[in-house]
């Protein structure tokens, strides 16, 4: 029988970056996945300049081959309203394609990468046996909402109180819609619903848009999409047919209640633990930074993987991300009155800047997160 020390379920950037986290510490890391790498994987996508830190990315050498956008300001508002613009002077995000970003991600770890389907687990002592051909001393599960770990773990992925449903779609625009288009791809453009269960993004990175919606009201999604889609068409946003359709997902907020991190030889890490933060639903940052903290914690354990050795990377995550808030002012406010604030808050340049932009979306008040020293030599 096969055998390694550590095996990640989920080649996405939370698995990667624990991967990376993992170089010389030692261990036989497997990173496996489902998919075929690059994998099409539909997604806004922009990095903070905190992930670009935290994961030491040479950005020069990543738009090199791949989409790299810079982003400099954000146009947001609610749909149907008034939309207000904030820019800056240097570029506060950098737009990607997850296509291309977690496949640079995962051909950068040193970890042996497989393309493989959990079909079984099961419990040997201190160890799993999976598919009844490997034995491995820990379970990393990073596969997204159905991740099978996440599963073996409780995760709640039918609970739809804190559950996001999205559709959007990516593709390369002809210069005739480009042209036609008013988007400028320096600026993103957020609209939120005006009943605020969701908002709507368009996103041009490059020769590429990006436009989708998501949100935790999952009746009648596509009736939502289109109007949507509408709506940019009739502010001249965007023009021409698709070459496609919409994609769906889903993935889980940080939001009402603790999830289980860890047990004993498992650990869960990016969207298998339900970690997107909750007022903007953006995973990427919370992906990157919780496959780092996991790896920190399994160098620490020095191959002891009981739950309380893993334990402190629990704690570690609730101090970063704050612990899930038991109670929300939507809970409670009518919702008359808080569409209401809602809509004369959006329309002010001081509150989209502050709060949506710099808090919500960009974290701009919580620094990077340093890498381990086993992690500081880039592959």
């Amino acid at each position: 029988m096969d055998n390694c020390d550590v095996l990640i379920v989920g080649g996405g950037p939370a698995g990667s970056s624990c991967a990376w986290g993992l170089a010389g510490a030692g261990l036989d890391v497997r990173l496996v996945d489902r998919k075929v790498f690059p994998r099409d994987k539909v997604c806004a996508g922009w990095i903070t300049p905190q992930v670009v830190e935290s994961l030491q990315l040479d950005l020069a050498d990543y738009a090199r081959r791949n989409v790299c956008q810079p982003i400099t300001g954000f146009r947001t508002g609610m749909i149907g309203g008034r939309a207000v613009e904030n820019h800056y002077d240097h570029p506060v995000s950098y737009g990607i394609r997850r296509c291309e970003f977690d496949h640079y991600l995962r051909v950068r770890t040193p970890a042996r990468h497989e393309t493989w389907s959990i079909e079984s687990l099961e419990r040997a002592g201190e160890e799993w046996i999976v598919n009844g051909s490997l034995r491995t001393k820990l379970l990393v599960g990073a596969g997204g909402h159905f991740c099978p770990i996440g599963r073996l773990l409780g995760a709640r992925t039918s609970d739809a109180w804190h559950v996001v449903a999205a559709q959007e779609i990516e593709f390369a625009a002809t210069e005739e819609q480009l042209a036609a288009g008013s988007v400028d791809a320096a600026v993103p453009e957020l609209y939120f619903c005006p009943d605020l269960a969701g908002y709507g993004w368009c996103f041009r990175k490059g020769p590429y848009l990006n436009i989708g919606l998501g949100r935790t009201d999952h009746v009648q999604l596509s009736t939502h999409v289109e109007a949507f889609v509408s709506f940019l068409r009739d502010r001249g946003k965007i023009a021409g047919e698709f070459p496609g359709r919409f994609h769906g997902h889903a993935y889980q907020l940080y939001e009402r209640s603790v999830p289980r991190l860890v047990e004993n030889q498992v650990l869960l890490i990016g969207d298998s633990a339900g970690l997107a933060y909750p007022q903007s639903g953006e995973g990427i940052r919370p992906a990157v930074e919780s496959g780092l903290l996991a790896a920190r914690t399994i160098h620490q354990a020095a191959g002891h993987y009981d739950r309380d050795r893993l334990q402190p990377y629990a704690e570690a995550l609730t101090a970063r991300l704050g612990a899930p808030r038991s109670n929300a002012a939507g809970d409670w406010l009518p919702a008359s009155w808080l569409q209401f604030v809602a809509a004369r808050l959006m329309a002010s340049r001081h509150f989209a800047r502050r709060v949506v932009i710099e808090n919500w979306f960009l974290h701009r008040h919580e620094p990077a997160l340093s890498p381990e020293p086993a992690a500081t030599a880039v592959v």
